[in-house]
């Protein structure tokens, strides 16, 4: 019987971390099954989720708290992964837009009031070209609820792009 654990990570980012990672997995009999990790302002940040031997399960939530002596902060949550009766339709937001405080807030308010989950954003500050401005982007891949389309959610967003004076695109999931 396997396993399926999600780990947060967090500690100052080196070389070799990944790897150290990579290890605890195989020792442990696992299987690295998906990932998204990220160097943020000096820090090493992810999720990871693995499957193992149900056998293996405490001495590798163990061997993953025993890595805070290497300065990586490690928590292993159960996966409550259950396929969805209805998937829900994927769509792609881009968010574009001199940067203010609040863009985020209110673009995920909206989605949140009709019922569509952010499975995943990723979010940046810039120089704006030709200009010492500082550009927002944002890109956000979405599961939109069944009777919800494209263009109702487009309609739904425009007020918010011209409030924040922000460009907000939406596109299929591919």
């Amino acid at each position: 019987m396997t396993t399926s654990l999600v780990l947060t990570l967090i500690g100052p980012d080196r070389p070799g971390l990944v790897e150290l990672l990579s290890q605890t997995v195989v020792a442990h009999q696992g299987n690295w099954v998906e990932s998204r990790m990220a160097r943020l302002s000096g820090q090493f940040a992810g999720i990871l989720r693995v499957e193992l031997p149900t056998a293996q399960a405490g001495a590798f939530t163990s061997a993953c708290e025993a890595l805070r002596t290497v300065g990586l902060g490690v928590v292993v949550a159960p996966s409550n992964a259950v396929a969805e009766a209805f998937p829900r339709r994927q769509l792609l937001l881009e968010v574009i837009g001199h940067d203010r405080p609040g863009i985020v807030r209110e673009v995920a308010q909206l989605l949140a009031s009709r019922n569509v989950n952010v499975e995943e954003l990723i979010t940046g500050v810039e120089s704006a070209p030709m200009s010492a401005d500082l550009l927002f982007r944002a890109k956000a891949r979405l599961a939109v609820p069944e009777g919800l389309s494209q263009d109702d959610l487009a309609r739904l967003l425009e007020p918010i792009g011209n409030e924040l004076m922000v460009d907000i695109a939406l596109a299929e999931a591919t």
